[in-house]
């Protein structure tokens, strides 16, 4: 497997390319709309062909480059089936795998962070989203989020993957790039250890975060896969090239 990790630094958020060496398809997971022209550039130069879009859950602190990539080069976009979103070309299903060439990728529903929220595996590492991040997880305080969630998605699906299983998350503020399960498991303040499914809720409900500053438009924006809404004030308007910071985690 051809592997990158890329990195957007308004909203902190890591896009994964995976490409098949032996077909020359590639796939990029959460794609954003700023950098979409650096992320073609590294699969062209690559010598991939990229084939999908895949976002793991309708994003609150940026607006996907999905259908602008399709709009370029014709990649399908991939989202969860379950939010049923018209743009979308592949619906995908918990535990039905994803081919790209020679690549099998395994869609796991970790509902929590939102409702409709998954991870995604493919071979030794998970993709984890919002849902698990390195030393940390996702807010569950808006888009149907949903703290009790989460601590099964985490602790009863993510953390019975392998223990040398590497986390890949969709965000990190602290320049950390990789984790593993077994890492996670052991040390994660928020839900490693024998923390309870009691103290996790009652630690969600008193984080005290402020109000997503971008949830209002990306969240429009990206049930249309990924498009700046029509009544993006003046101040935002540079969206499109930069983003205003909204911590999810």
């Amino acid at each position: 497997m051809i592997f990158r990790q890329m990195f957007e630094p308004v909203s902190s958020t890591y896009t994964y390319l995976l490409g098949c060496a032996d077909t020359g398809e590639a796939v990029l997971i959460d794609p954003v709309m700023p950098t979409w022209q650096r992320d073609l550039d590294v699969v062209n130069g690559l010598g991939l062909r990229l084939v999908m879009t895949i976002d793991t859950h309708i994003h609150a602190d940026h607006i996907t480059s999905a259908s602008l990539l399709k709009r370029e080069v014709g990649s399908r976009i991939a989202t969860p089936a379950l939010d049923a979103l018209p743009c979308t070309d592949v619906g995908f299903e918990d535990g039905v795998p994803l081919q790209i060439g020679g690549l099998r990728l395994d869609p796991m529903h970790t509902p929590g962070h939102t409702d409709n929220h998954f991870a995604i595996g493919a071979g030794d590492r998970v993709f984890t989203g919002d849902a698990l991040l390195i030393d940390g997880c996702g807010r569950t305080d808006f888009q149907s989020g949903d703290s009790r969630a989460l601590y099964e998605s985490v602790r009863g699906r993510l953390f019975a993957l392998p223990g040398d299983t590497l986390v890949y998350p969709a965000h990190d503020y602290k320049e950390r790039r990789v984790s593993s399960i077994a890492q996670e498991k052991q040390r994660n303040p928020r839900l490693g250890g024998d923390r309870t499914l009691e103290d996790f809720v009652r630690l969600m409900e008193n984080l005290d975060l402020p109000y997503p500053k971008f949830i209002d438009y990306a969240v429009p924006g990206n049930k249309r896969c990924g498009v700046c809404p029509d009544d993006l004030p003046e101040h935002l308007r540079e969206y499109c090239s930069d983003m205003a910071a909204s911590r999810q985690g």
